[in-house]
């Protein structure tokens, strides 16, 4: 391989690269994406998607979708369709290769068996708490089980006996003999079955013994007939056990290859925590619009298109870092740029009545739906002499460089006339309630004869036409970029629900043109000088809801140093 062509290439396909060329697995990538069903998939696990199935459709390769279920306790159905209607959204198909670790429990039994019969694997009668002290630390060898010399004929009587649910949970454990002074804690006899009396989502109560991660997952690969099992840079300290399990039984044996964890700042992307927020009712679901779960991305309004730029972008890498959510929210503007009709939304309004229109007469406006698609075309807007515009809009004393309305300026009406602020009208409390406007004759956008200039354009709709609904403005969850990473003094770890963002949801009502009435439930829109939006797929053709996805530039910078 050429050294400019090995630069182009980040280091998995780097290694792709050298596995072809010395034809290790025949010219072949097959990959996998192997979530557990314990949870929603989050934004390092679309990462992770993006990262399997794209390697594979670059070198024509195939990739499987393979959920490991051996924890019976903590998954359900529920995830598992959720997780496939997350991956077809991002735009990923498995076609055929639809697999269960637990499609191959049988198989992982005989493997199991296979190495209590060369004398690499025990039953241990040890106690959690047990085995535990008898693994030593990082800096003192650890001490064999008192079980670790059991004969190969009583081990696969105990481990058949345990298949047949002869003792209590908890009991016993199988355990790979390895090494006991391993530098590697994982290679210190690890538990490679334990008794679980749990009914499986998909077995029943067929098993009550259930294998460990680790062996089933690289068995699974090696069943599959993976050739580059890439993951997460934690399982890095797992991959010497990935090999030994494999070899000890002589299979297939892909190759582990771990590259950096996603963790935008801003989130947090562990399921335990996760789920934590979801049960203690700080969130709505796992598809609320502040979670990180592709779900509730989804919901906010994110497009699979920006996400799987974000991940392209974020590239792949050996070391574990931050990743700025400024990149991730600058991927979806630029594609919601792209794709989203311009309306009128009101979100605080401020009635003007413009004295010199007809009080009986609407117009129709003609404005552009997408300035930077020409194919999407114009619509109509009704148009009378009462109006909402923004209360930001309006400033009764402004400084010099104001360009939006003002006692006795003008500005121009997104896609109509311009007017003039004549009168101002407050209640008894000295607020502002109403406008009294004038419009310049022959100002009409498109038609301007009238020679009046406006340096300000703003947004507006009819009163009489308007659609009231509401609108959630979401923001991120945590005030702080690294919510799970702070210790207190003592060197504690401190609560992540601390920095909880308490700002993270407003809800008000605005005003909206009455072709929104016409939205279908996760249609985006940009409305216009305040953000992009989508229909929240709660709502009903009586309330609309929309969810602000992200705001048109980024206000979290100026917000956070106030």
């Amino acid at each position: 391989m050429s050294e400019e062509k090995r630069t182009s290439l980040n280091f998995v396909e780097q290694i792709i690269e050298e596995h072809n060329a010395s034809d290790r697995f025949g010219q072949k990538v097959h990959t996998r994406f192997p979530p557990e069903p314990n949870g929603y998939l989050h934004i390092g696990h679309a990462k992770s998607i993006y990262t399997n199935f794209s390697l594979a459709k670059k070198y024509g390769g195939k990739t499987n979708l393979r959920f490991d279920d051996t924890n019976p306790v903590t998954e359900d159905t529920e995830y598992v369709e959720s997780i496939q209607e997350d991956i077809k959204w991002l735009g990923f198909d498995w076609e055929d290769r639809l697999f269960f670790a637990s499609d191959y429990f049988e198989q992982l039994y005989t493997y199991a068996l296979d190495l209590i019969k060369k004398g690499k694997a025990y039953v241990d009668d040890s106690t959690a708490e047990e085995i535990a002290a008898l693994k030593g630390t990082p800096t003192r060898p650890g001490e064999p089980s008192p079980y670790r010399s059991r004969t190969i004929e009583e081990n696969l009587d105990l481990f058949e006996r345990m298949r047949k649910g002869e003792f209590e949970e908890g009991s016993k454990v199988l355990r790979a003999k390895i090494d006991m002074s391993s530098p590697n804690m994982l290679l210190r006899d690890p538990v490679l079955y334990r008794i679980k009396f749990a009914a499986h989502h998909r077995t029943g109560d067929k098993w009550c013994i259930y294998p460990m991660y680790d062996m089933a997952h690289g068995y699974s690969d090696s069943i599959e007939g993976i050739t580059h099992s890439v993951c997460t840079l934690e399982f890095e300290n797992h991959r010497p056990l990935y090999d030994w399990l494999i070899d000890a039984v002589g299979i297939h044996h892909p190759q582990q290859i771990e590259f950096s964890r996603l963790n935008p700042s801003y989130m947090i992307t562990s399921k335990r925590k996760l789920r934590q927020l979801v049960e203690e009712g700080h969130l709505t679901g796992w598809n609320d619009p502040r979670m990180p779960t592709i779900s509730g991305l989804r919901r906010r309004g994110y497009t699979p298109e920006s996400i799987c730029n974000f991940a392209e972008k974020t590239g792949l890498t050996k070391r574990d870092g931050i990743t700025d959510v400024l990149l991730l929210e600058d991927c979806v503007r630029q594609h919601l740029n792209k794709i989203t009709p311009r309306m009128m939304a009101v979100l605080s309004p401020l009635k003007i009545t413009i004295t010199n229109y007809p009080e009986d007469k609407v117009e129709m406006m003609e404005v552009v739906n997408n300035p930077e698609d020409e194919s999407a075309g114009t619509r109509e807007l009704p148009f009378s002499n009462k109006l909402y515009i923004e209360t930001t809009d309006f400033m009764e004393d402004p400084p010099r460089k104001y360009f939006r309305l003002a006692p006795g300026k003008v500005v121009r009406l997104k896609g109509a006339y311009i007017i003039q602020c004549d009168e101002v009208i407050k209640d008894d409390a000295g607020e502002i309630i109403e406008l009294k406007c004038s419009y310049i004759e022959n100002s009409k956008s498109g038609e301007d004869t009238s020679g009046v200039k406006a340096k300000g354009t703003i947004h507006w709709v009819s009163v009489p036409h308007a659609e009231e609904v509401e609108v959630r403005l979401y923001d991120r969850l945590f005030t702080d970029p690294t919510p799970g990473n702070h210790k207190d003094e003592d060197g504690n770890p401190i609560d992540f629900k601390t920095f909880l963002n308490p700002e993270s949801l407003q809800v008000i009502k605005a005003q909206v043109e009455p072709s929104l009435q016409n939205a279908r439930p996760l249609d985006k829109f940009q409305f216009m000088r305040k953000g992009y939006f989508c229909l929240d797929p709660d709502s009903t053709s009586e309330h609309l809801i929309f969810n602000r996805t992200v705001t048109l530039r980024d206000s979290w910078a100026k917000k956070t140093k106030k």
